[in-house]
């Protein structure tokens, strides 16, 4: 990643937690007048979103640094970390939301001052929305997991937000005072759903799982723009390092390339992968020869050394090009 994109992520996840800040400490006012269970709810959630918000802070300054002697694919793997941890946060907040709703149907706490707790958490749930899409659509220009994870849990803090207002509406409409803990119940099981799933992405990306809509398109990609030198790929497998991707693969050239040659075709190679892509693409080529059982797929027509005819044109998919052996007719 660039100097002035990782600068710009900085800045970005910087006012997001400054936003969070300010945020906060407007639903604990808000909460501080109603003395809604489901208010504090929502304020409970800010915390996190503050401390998730300055430790992807420190990630993206991680992440931002170059590769080293003891980090030969860099830094990028702290995203994964960042984005657990957010998530194992948001779990516990809605554990200890449920815990205090539970209590608190038992014994029962008034609720006053509901108007000034909708318009502030209508402030605060237009703000954090904003800036959760945003976020988003930064992280996902960029690659970035860390800044993808913080804009899905603003956003999702602002649905929250949407489903605590129609809440207090309906408790002050009814005066049926213990909807406040049912509806601040019903907020925790969406934030630990919300955790659960951050949890989970993180894990799919330490244990580097196959991100399938990723290799899909980078295949769909090398298929489009296939050059005819190019006789087979196979065993390919892209690895993230949060926001830079390294790519594993082998290409089946022509047995009579010079090693000039074949460089040049990697070479190529390497420009595709790269391109319209915000962060450089590493890549590892083995470099197979073809053998005379090649020929019938080889779309190369100048070849001079060819054994058999061709025979058929072998589509590239994510099936059959992740698969370590090489293609047939």
């Amino acid at each position: 990643m660039s100097q002035t994109s990782s600068r710009s992520n900085y800045q970005m996840q910087l006012w997001a937690l400054i936003l969070g800040i300010a945020l906060m400490a407007i639903k604990f006012i808000a909460w501080w007048f109603t003395n809604s269970n489901a208010v504090l709810s929502d304020a409970l959630e800010s915390i996190i979103n503050v401390v998730a918000g300055a430790f992807a802070l420190y990630s993206l300054v991680i992440a931002a640094q170059p590769r080293d002697h003891n980090h030969p694919y860099g830094h990028g793997k702290i995203e994964f970390v960042s984005a657990g941890f957010e998530g194992a946060l948001i779990f516990l907040a809605g554990i200890s939301i449920i815990g205090k709703a539970i209590y608190n149907l038992n014994v029962p706490q008034p609720i006053g001052a509901l108007d000034l707790g909708v318009i502030l958490t209508v402030v605060t749930g237009g703000f954090n929305y904003l800036m959760g899409i945003y976020l988003e659509r930064r992280g996902r220009k960029v690659e970035s997991t860390i800044m993808v994870a913080s804009g899905k849990h603003l956003q999702s803090d602002a649905w929250s937000s949407l489903g605590l207002i129609i809440g207090l509406g309906l408790v002050w409409a009814t005066g049926w005072y213990v909807l406040d803990s049912v509806i601040a119940i019903m907020f925790a099981l969406l934030i630990i759903y919300t955790g659960y799933g951050l949890v989970r992405s993180a894990m799919a990306g330490i244990m580097d799982e196959t991100d399938t809509a990723l290799v899909a398109e980078i295949v769909e990609q090398l298929q489009t723009h296939r050059s005819s030198h190019w006789i087979d790929i196979h065993n390919l497998r892209v690895i993230k390092y949060g926001a830079n991707l390294h790519i594993d693969c082998h290409m089946t050239l022509p047995w009579y390339f010079t090693t000039r040659e074949a460089h040049q075709e990697v070479d190529a190679f390497s420009r595709l992968a790269n391109d319209n892509r915000e962060n450089p693409v590493e890549l590892f080529v083995h470099v197979d020869p073809c053998t005379p059982v090649s020929c019938p797929l080889c779309m190369k027509e100048d070849c001079a050394y060819r054994k058999y005819a061709f025979e058929k044109r072998v589509e590239w998919k994510m099936e059959n090009v992740v698969v370590n052996e090489r293609h047939g007719v």
